[in-house]
This record gives C-alpha cells, sequence and structure tokens, in this order.
C-alpha cells in the first residue's frame, strides 16, 4: 500500500497555473509581452474528433480532423491603455469601425502567441506556441461607481489554427528544454570558414 511519502515523491509539489507567461505577436504592432499584466489564460484545448461507420449492427469510431479551440487572455488595463489600443488597432486593421475593409494582406492579419508554464524554480517546463491567430473579440470593460479596489481587465478571444508543444517529446521531438537555437551566418576559426 502506499505511503504519503510515495505520494510526496510522486506528486514533486505539482504544477502552479499561476506561474505562466503569455507573449502575443503581431504584424501591426510587434511583440506583445504580458508577463507582468496579463492576468490570466489557458493552455490551448484542441479536439480530434470521431465519426461512425456502421458495420453489420455496430459502429466503429474513426478518428477525423484535430479542431482547435479559440483561446482567451485576461489582460489588466494599464493607465495608458497600451495593450487594449494594440488589440484594437489589430482588429481595426482586420475590418474597420466605420466600413467593411481591410488594411491588412492575408498573410497580415494573423498573428503568434506563446503560453509558457514555469516550475517553482522559473525554469521553462513547457511552452505552446499558438500559430495563426487573429482576436474575434475584445470583451467590455465593466464600469461602476461601486467598484472599489479592484484595476479595471477585459478578455480578448483569439480564433486558432493551429498550435505546437515545445517539452517531453510531443511535437518534433523537442527535448523539454522549452528553448529553441537557430544559427545562420559564417564563422571564421583561423582562417576556416565555417557556414551554419
Amino acid at each position: 500500500m502506499a505511503t504519503i511519502s510515495d505520494f510526496k515523491n510522486n506528486f514533486q509539489g505539482g504544477v502552479r497555473p499561476n506561474l505562466f507567461q503569455v507573449i502575443i505577436t503581431a504584424p501591426i504592432f510587434g511583440q506583445m509581452n504580458l508577463e507582468f499584466l496579463g492576468k490570466a489564460t489557458m493552455i490551448p484545448a484542441s479536439t480530434v474528433n470521431k465519426f461512425e461507420v456502421d458495420y453489420r449492427g455496430r459502429k466503429l469510431a474513426v478518428p477525423g480532423d484535430r479542431v482547435f479551440a479559440d483561446w482567451s487572455v485576461t489582460i489588466l488595463n494599464d493607465p495608458d491603455w497600451v495593450n487594449r489600443t494594440k488589440i484594437e488597432q489589430w482588429m481595426n486593421a482586420i475590418t474597420e469601425h466605420s466600413q467593411n475593409i481591410t488594411s491588412l494582406t492575408p498573410v497580415q492579419q494573423y498573428g503568434q502567441a506563446s503560453v509558457t508554464q514555469l516550475s517553482r524554480d522559473g525554469s521553462v517546463l513547457r511552452s505552446y506556441r499558438i500559430n495563426d491567430i487573429f482576436p474575434t473579440e475584445c470583451a467590455a470593460i465593466e464600469l461602476g461607481m461601486g467598484s472599489n479596489d479592484t484595476v479595471e481587465e477585459f478578455v480578448v478571444t483569439f480564433a486558432v489554427n493551429n498550435f505546437t508543444i515545445d517539452g517531453n517529446n510531443v511535437d518534433n521531438g523537442a527535448s523539454g528544454s522549452g528553448v529553441d537555437i537557430s544559427l545562420a551566418g559564417q564563422i571564421n576559426l583561423g582562417g576556416v570558414q565555417i557556414q551554419i
């Protein structure tokens, strides 16, 4: 029978949901680092659909296509409204408020994001790279005379086309370090040239 010590050794302190980092990148504003003002988010979700094939009174479940769920981030509003302005500018560039036109090419409409789960010592446990996203909703900010001792916040919801996972050999044999290094160029060592 397992003991509390066995549980402690296997549990290893668990993973804390408040240790995370979010970065959003869009073609129109560059990188938005939400390390301090990103209040909440989620590890992105996906579903492998199934369909059923009938055979002699039985149903065979067959894996279908993968579907990626919407992803959302809750952001604390800063006094200069920097982050909300960036999201609103992105959405307005996709489709303007006053008329149904875009100022972006189809490729420029999409951005990228990453959600990184951190350990208690601050090291990276796993990173999710969320690809080809665009904001579908920048939620209302609730105002009220009785809203004391609080800070404004708003939720941004993104449509997601796919994501990849860095860590634990989930995607492309990643080692789990959460760090990708790519180099390009030329190195000269004592007259020997090495192309990278």
